[in-house]
C-alpha cells in the first residue's frame, strides 16, 4: 500500500482542533509564485481542515476546493464562520486521493504537509499534476525531518515520525522527480525561516521547542539541519 496512515490515524488527530482566524501571511508566503495572480480556481489535496483554503481564498479571490479523505463538515463550517466566510465557500471533496477522478483541472494545485505520508513520491506528485490545467501552478509544501525537527519529533513523538517518508524529504530525490515532470519554472528549496515544531503533547519536548525557536530566529540560514520546511513549485506548459 502506498499510504502510510488510515483514516482512524487523522481523526483521532483532529479530536482537539478548534478553529480560528487565518492570518493573511504564512510561513511560505514569500514561496507563492507569481502566477498564482489572476488564477481562478485552486485545490487542496489532503486540505482538512480548510485553513490554506481560507487564506488563498482571502489573499486571491479564488474559487477554492478543499480534497481528503476524511472532512468534518462541522468544522468546515466553523473554520468559515471564525474568518467571515460566507456559508459553503469551501467546497469538500471527501475522496481517496488515489481513486478520485475529475474531469475539473485546476489552476493552483497545492498540499501542505501530505506527500511525505505515502511511500511512493512520484506517483503522489504526478497525481497533483494531473489535476492542473494548461498554465497551472502547481505548490507543494512538505516538512523536513532531515535536520532538527526530525530529530525531536524522532525522540518525543516517535509515532508521528513513524509516519513520514523520510526518503520524501531529499531535495535531490524531488528534484529528480520534478525534472521529468515536464513543469517549467520549478523550484525546490528549503524555507529560510527557522522554527521548530513538535506533533505531541509532550511538556520536556515543548519545552525544548519553545526555547530552541527562540535561538534559531538568529539563524535564518535555508539548511537541511534548521530548515522546518521544503517548497517545491512548477508551471504547466
Amino acid at each position: 500500500m502506498n499510504n502510510l496512515t488510515d483514516r482512524d490515524f487523522w481523526a483521532k488527530g483532529w479530536e482537539d482542533f478548534r478553529p480560528s482566524r487565518v492570518p493573511n501571511k504564512t510561513f511560505f508566503t514569500k514561496y507563492i509564485p507569481k502566477e498564482v495572480m489572476g488564477k481562478s480556481n485552486f485545490i487542496e489535496i489532503g486540505g482538512f481542515p480548510g485553513t490554506y483554503p481560507v487564506y488563498f481564498y482571502q489573499q486571491f479571490g479564488l474559487e477554492v476546493t478543499l480534497l481528503d479523505f476524511y472532512i468534518d463538515k462541522n468544522i468546515i463550517e466553523q473554520i468559515e464562520a471564525v474568518n467571515h466566510l460566507p456559508k459553503d465557500t469551501i467546497h469538500c471533496i471527501e475522496a481517496d486521493f488515489f481513486t478520485f477522478k475529475s474531469e475539473q483541472k485546476y489552476d493552483v494545485v497545492f498540499s501542505s504537509g501530505f506527500i511525505e505520508y505515502f511511500q511512493d513520491t512520484k506517483d503522489v506528485i504526478d497525481r497533483h499534476i494531473e489535476l492542473l490545467s494548461k498554465k497551472g501552478v502547481l505548490l507543494i509544501l512538505l516538512p523536513n525531518f532531515r535536520g532538527l525537527n526530525g530529530w525531536l519529533n524522532k525522540i518525543f513523538s516517535r509515532k508521528s515520525y513513524d509516519a513520514h517518508n523520510i526518503n520524501s524529504m531529499r531535495l535531490d530525490f524531488l528534484r529528480e522527480i520534478m525534472q521529468k515532470t515536464g513543469l517549467q519554472n520549478i523550484t525546490i528549496q528549503y524555507t529560510s525561516k527557522p522554527m521548530l515544531w513538535l506533533a505531541t503533547k509532550n511538556k520536556i519536548g515543548k519545552v525544548l521547542v519553545k526555547c530552541g525557536s527562540h535561538l534559531l530566529k538568529l539563524f535564518p540560514i535555508p539548511s537541511r539541519l534548521l530548515s522546518p520546511y521544503i517548497v517545491i513549485s512548477g508551471i504547466k506548459k
